[in-house]
């Protein structure tokens, strides 16, 4: 989140913002609190614009597909508002974010920019890097506000561009914070010591998630009330000695994962010979990262069962940590027939990168 910070601290001299507009006159510590769900971003930019090239580039930033999905997912909920219909009840989501382009004459981008002081459009046409300003709680606490503005369109577009990477990132490792709170406001202990002496691993069990399955190398963890509005969670993990670098290769990753499900993951209870599978018709998507200095790759995709009685979404991650000679598998999957996975696989997402595959017993002493 703090990788734009230093535009803010740049204009923050320079632009002129009220504050106060929204708070209802309210006191700093007074402000009424953000509303709106995880994932849901509302953002203030005139029609023509949004229907323009500027607008192309948003949708590609914040209603990009999900990869390796069942069917077409965008990463964000977005609210597109003309910012003439913007209503105090508007201004106090969580997620606001205002668009515009100094050039432009259109009624939507001259109530945006008459936000900005003479000073600050001096500053951004004098370097035309400076694209972004944000700023925290600033209609309601709890909320992120995120100016998006250029001198032309040009300009804003090739900035979108560049920063598409950092914008998501800001709104996923937010989203991922707001989701923390209540989902480890009360842990299952008893999983967590699973964790830690069965795999030496330190996880963040929610309450909600129940044992499904434990072993010596492995651990399965399932959120059991699913309900018409609550899908089907199950998390996993699976340790095993690394030994190679090939372990991380992207076929060898997906053979390990049919390897543990095949012989842990049971579709149906009541019938032994259904397993978890992956499903090969659509290609799974893989992502190098860095998780607390532990090599990461990041998988997702598809799965069904073996005998086609189900189907859904996963999310997972191999981690290594070479100084234990540690490979580690985890995941969690999704079934939620016809409905929308994303908030389901942001949940899986938040507990599993807060996973410490490097934790010994000498931490918890």
């Amino acid at each position: 989140m703090k990788a734009l910070s230093y535009i803010a601290v740049i204009l923050f001299s320079a632009i002129l913002i009220s504050c106060g507009e929204g708070g209802g006159g309210l006191g700093e510590n007074s402000k009424p609190k953000a509303r709106g769900s995880v994932g849901e971003i509302v953002l203030a930019i005139d029609s023509t614009k949004w229907a323009g090239p500027v607008g192309d580039e948003l949708r590609e930033i914040f209603e990009a597909d999900l990869p390796g999905m069942l069917r077409s997912e965008t990463m964000f909920k977005v609210h597109r508002v003309d910012p003439r219909a913007m209503t105090r009840m508007l201004k106090m989501y969580t997620n606001l974010v205002y668009v515009t382009t100094f050039d432009d004459k259109k009624g939507g981008s001259q109530v945006i920019n008459a936000q900005f002081s003479k000073e600050s459009k001096e500053k951004a046409a004098a370097d035309p890097s400076l694209y972004s300003l944000r700023m925290e709680d600033e209609f309601a606490a709890g909320q992120e506000v995120l100016y998006l503005f250029g001198n032309t369109e040009e300009e804003l577009i090739a900035n979108l561009k560049k920063n598409k990477d950092r914008l998501q990132n800001l709104f996923e490792v937010r989203e991922r914070g707001r989701l923390e709170k209540p989902l480890f406001a009360r842990k299952n202990s008893a999983a967590e010591h699973e964790a830690r002496t069965k795999l030496g691993i330190e996880i963040q069990a929610p309450a909600s998630y129940q044992i499904a399955k434990t072993s010596e190398d492995f651990l399965w963890l399932r959120s059991p009330s699913p309900t018409d509005r609550r899908p089907d969670i199950s998390i996993f993990f699976f340790e095993t000695d690394y030994t190679s670098e090939e372990q991380t290769f992207p076929a060898n990753i997906l053979a390990l994962r049919d390897s543990i499900a095949g012989i842990h993951v049971f579709g149906d209870p009541e019938d032994p010979s259904s397993f978890m599978t992956s499903e090969k018709q659509i290609p799974p998507a893989f992502r190098n990262m860095v998780i607390n200095d532990n090599f990461t790759v990041e998988i997702r995709g598809t799965w069904k069962t073996n005998n086609l009685s189900m189907g859904g979404t996963y999310l997972g991650y191999v981690m290594v940590d070479p100084a234990k000679g540690k490979l580690y598998y985890m995941e969690g999957f999704v079934y939620f027939p016809n409905e929308v996975h994303r908030d389901a696989l942001r949940e899986i997402q938040t507990i599993l990168l807060n996973t410490d595959v490097s934790w010994t017993e000498n931490q918890g002493a």
